[in-house]
């Protein structure tokens, strides 16, 4: 059975810092919700709080309705995996997986038929007595994942679990959580710092910075319409451009675009645009020049050389041939509404990094 999470305005302070201020989020039964922020924003502490190993300052954190900030973590129906994996050296696989049913006195045989049942589930049947020093990264993660789903808990709580695992396994490991998830049906909240990996998987993201909520919502949506400055730089790659409002549009780059929000108080903006949203056009005349390019799979991304600075420009990879270092293009921004930012430096157009590309 799957439960809802309710986090109703939760401060959390320690010291001179506030790792929670006025947090509120609602997790519906069987939801996948991932937290994404960077570090210090408050989504472990938010986290802690539902497992019970931190108590809020104020607030309240509910399960099903009812109040549970108070109740001891032993008491709470949570399953928690942590991003050091957290297992007994001296127990192997099977008995790591089956240690809480241990604590809960359930009797051998049962403990040990079920958890060499959720390591057939996690992939890992014929690893069953094999010590933690034995097993992989991955392998040991997976049978932490066990571990937490052997009490059959109502919420599953993931604490940066892919963090210290290699690219591909961490890939491969994000969609077997994901695979799991949907199968079992539990609530889960899922910590994270990496956007790509928040988005991938989550029914809906989370984005805090300093203890708040700057926005929820669908991946596409925190992707495609961020609600603030912060989520548009936090989540992807971001160009700062410099505008001019007038009415409900924008010029920028000589191309006048609609504003995604209310027109700001000072007309001289920065335009935030993703570099997939800039078309770069072959142009034997073009004012703008291709400085690089790097190849990222099935796109490459271009750092070009415009009027006053530079942008970046994902395009398809059979398009690239035409379009190295020295070539003279065209840049066109895709019409859709863009969100602006009111100007933080003083040249015209902030400089992209090499390294940026």
């Amino acid at each position: 059975m799957t439960a809802s999470v309710e986090f109703r305005g939760l401060r959390r302070v320690f010291g001179k810092t506030v790792a929670l201020d006025g947090f509120d989020l609602t997790v519906s039964p069987g939801e996948f919700v991932a937290l994404l922020g960077p570090s210090g924003c408050g989504k472990t502490t938010a986290l802690r709080c539902v497992a019970g190993f931190e108590r809020p300052d104020s607030g309240a954190v509910l399960v099903d309705g009812q109040d549970i900030t108070d109740v001891p973590a032993s008491k709470r129906d949570a399953g928690m995996v942590f991003q050091s994996y957290s297992l007994f050296p001296n127990l192997n696989a099977r008995d790591n997986v089956a240690f809480g049913l241990r604590v809960r006195k359930v009797p051998v045989a049962a403990r040990r038929a079920k958890a060499d049942e959720l390591l057939e589930l996690v992939g890992l049947p014929t690893h069953a007595d094999r010590y933690p020093h034995q097993l992989s990264g991955g392998q040991q993660q997976r049978v932490a994942l066990a571990r937490a789903l052997a009490l059959e808990p109502r919420v599953l709580l993931l604490d940066e679990p892919l963090s210290a695992l290699d690219a591909k396994v961490r890939v491969a490991l994000r969609e077997e959580i994901r695979r799991l998830q949907l199968d079992l049906g539990i609530t889960t909240i899922f910590v994270t710092h990496d956007q790509e990996e928040a988005l991938s998987i989550a029914d809906r993201v989370a984005v805090l910075r300093d203890g708040r909520l700057e926005q929820v919502g669908a991946p596409a949506e925190v992707y495609d319409r961020p609600a603030t400055p912060f989520v548009a730089e936090f989540v992807g790659t971001m160009n700062h451009l410099a505008g001019r409002v007038s009415g409900d549009q924008v010029t920028v780059l000589g191309q006048l675009l609609p504003l995604d929000g209310p027109p700001p108080a000072d007309p001289s903006v920065d335009v935030l645009i993703r570099p997939e949203a800039v078309r770069i056009v072959p142009a034997a005349d073009g004012p703008a020049e291709v400085l690089a390019a790097s190849f990222r799979g099935s796109s490459v991304r271009l750092r070009v050389a415009v009027e006053g600075g530079e942008v970046l420009a994902d395009v398809p990879g059979h398009e690239a041939a035409r379009l190295g270092p020295g070539a003279r293009v065209t840049v066109r921004l895709v019409e859709r509404p863009v969100l602006v930012a009111a100007r933080t430096v003083t040249v015209p157009v902030p400089v992209i990094a090499a390294d940026a590309v």
